[in-house]
């Protein structure tokens, strides 16, 4: 199938958003992403190396276990159905939960006692008590992971337009959602610094690995980027958000905790896009653990030979895997652990969708196996998970 195409096609089975949440208006946006594609070529000892690269990365963390994760919002954290969850922790093979302390609109959902963070006004305390809660995750012998959507920030542009992109009247950019997401600029290290310090706050909580989400400008950002305001450099979309992540790192390692990103699942199957600064590659080569969203329903009728991916869960996880060995091999020593998000959601905006149970959560794990992938996280927006799944 010709790149591009490909890629639009992608884009157009749901691959529009960091979580599938996003309108038709915002995969169109996504898809023209892909007229930018900037492909990254190795140097000629056939290493991928520049400035972006790491030098003596490490492991922090290489006894942690074979994660088995499931996405957990912060009300669920501190509400009750944190006892539901709990007991699916202790029935099953499942031992990870990936917990919002930053979430989709930017508020921290915690008070984390920093004077700093607090001044900024953007705490909303959801989870109340985070003692008890790390208490109630190491009983149960609960891996923690703490979730901080970074550049897609609403609260902090409100605040901060000068951290933000404005348009021409002066406003702040927000999408086409109802009501818009607003972004935060990721050239601006003040923004770096201050998901870094949420992060570090995380640590000292006793989450053992960060996960960062929305690593990325805008959808569709290179059709605005030249009207809207906002402050830039030399440096190239990809190289901004790929040297937070090397920063990020940098960070965080001495505190003994991983670092983790999202990334869109069509990142390995197409080349790096520049208009959203999304190089998989080199995001990859600077994080312990990637994270690509695989879902079945992000691909669109064609993908992999099935006519509709999402009804065909095991043929298009086994594609969306062969493609992220392919990408990330020449990453060589400098390749992460892979993670991938699978679906445990029905999606009924895709024609043809199947409803999603166990068989289809179990043939997606099945899929992973025979990739050689063990570890997994499982998304579900309000976190009602299919029981009875072998996740072995």
């Amino acid at each position: 199938m010709e790149l591009l195409l490909a890629a639009f096609l992608m884009a157009w089975g749901g691959v529009s958003a960091d979580h599938p949440d996003a309108t038709f208006e915002q995969v169109a946006q996504a898809s023209i992403d892909s007229k930018t594609a900037v492909a990254q070529q190795p140097s000629p000892d056939g290493n991928l190396f520049d400035r972006l690269t790491p030098v003596d990365k490490k492991d922090p963390q290489k006894d942690a276990p074979k994660v088995k994760g499931i996405y957990v919002t912060a009300h669920s954290a501190g509400g009750s159905r944190m006892n539901t969850l709990l007991k699916l922790m202790d029935e099953t093979e499942l031992n990870s939960m990936v917990i919002d302390l930053k979430d989709d609109w930017g508020y921290i959902t915690y008070d984390t006692g920093n004077p700093e963070l607090n001044a900024m006004e953007t705490t909303q305390k959801i989870i109340t008590d985070m003692p008890k809660l790390m208490s109630m995750l190491q009983e149960h012998q609960v891996y923690p992971i703490a979730r901080i959507v970074v550049f897609k920030d609403t609260i902090l542009a409100k605040k901060r337009p000068d951290l933000s992109f404005v348009n021409p009247d002066g406003s702040v950019w927000g999408n086409g959602k109802n009501p818009p997401d607003s972004f935060v600029n990721p050239y601006k290290k003040e923004v770096w610094d201050y998901n870094i310090a949420i992060a570090k706050e995380a640590a000292k909580a006793g989450f053992k690995e960060i996960q960062f989400d929305y690593v990325r400008f805008p959808e569709g950002f290179e059709k605005r980027a030249d009207s809207l305001k906002y402050d830039k450099d030399e440096r190239s979309r990809i190289e901004a958000v790929a040297e937070f992540v090397k920063y990020a790192r940098e960070q965080l390692t001495p505190l003994g905790v991983r670092v983790s990103v999202d990334i869109f699942g069509y990142a390995a199957s197409v080349p790096a896009a520049e208009g959203i600064g999304q190089d998989f590659q080199k995001i990859s080569q600077n994080v312990d653990v990637i994270c690509p969203m695989i879902y079945p329903s992000h691909y669109s009728n064609g993908w992999f030979g099935a006519k509709v991916p999402d009804a065909a869960p095991y043929v298009t996880i086994n594609g969306a895997m062969k493609d992220t060995a392919k990408k990330l091999d020449p990453l060589q020593s400098l390749k992460p652990v892979v993670r991938p998000w699978i679906q445990d959601f029905t999606a009924t905006w895709v024609p043809g969708h199947v409803r999603y149970g166990k068989k289809e959560i179990e043939e997606q794990v099945r899929a992973l196996k025979d990739n050689g992938t063990e570890e997994f996280l499982l998304w579900n927006a309000v976190n009602t998970y299919t029981p009875d799944v072998d996740y072995k």
